[in-house]
């Protein structure tokens, strides 16, 4: 076996205290704050002399953590948060919710947009980016109905 579970997606951000706010808003509950440096850091990182304070966030059902970090050391290297959603590496996570409008009137109130519009999939998802805070890109998709293997686009390839 190789993979036991996933246990983290990580965002750098900038204002973690707004971050972290959002976050709870969409319904993940703060784990635990603290702040990370000394040289082992630095040698799992490759950053030598790095200090970061972490928040890990987990899901409302216990299997998934979202990991923010906002470095004081070193100088944050670039910014992605701009990227168009083609572009490679890292871009976004996305959550299910349950009623993607509550979702997106409440997440509003810290600036969320959504990126184009909600889309209906075949009536089996409601589905949509959002830029939450400092622009970062996550995708909300509220279930309609249980989808056939059939309808399933993952299991047509």
């Amino acid at each position: 076996m190789t993979v036991k579970r996933m246990d983290n997606v990580g965002i750098v951000v900038e204002d973690i205290d707004a971050a972290i706010e959002f976050f709870t808003e969409l319904g993940l509950a703060l784990e635990g704050r603290m702040p990370i440096e000394g040289e082992w850091a630095g040698r799992v990182t490759g950053l030598r002399d790095q200090r970061v304070e972490i928040a890990m966030m987990r899901t409302p059902d216990g299997h998934g953590r979202l990991e923010l970090s906002r470095f004081d050391a070193p100088a944050i290297a670039s910014d992605h948060r701009a990227a168009p959603v083609n572009s490679l590496g890292y871009l976004r996570v996305m959550f299910t919710v349950e009623d993607i409008d509550d979702t997106l009137a409440r997440l509003s109130k810290f600036g969320a947009k959504v990126v184009d519009e909600v889309v209906n999939y075949e009536d089996i998802y409601r589905l949509c980016y959002i830029h939450g805070p400092e622009g970062i890109l996550i995708g909300l998709a509220q279930q309609l109905r249980q989808q056939t293997s059939r309808e399933n686009p993952m299991e047509r390839r």
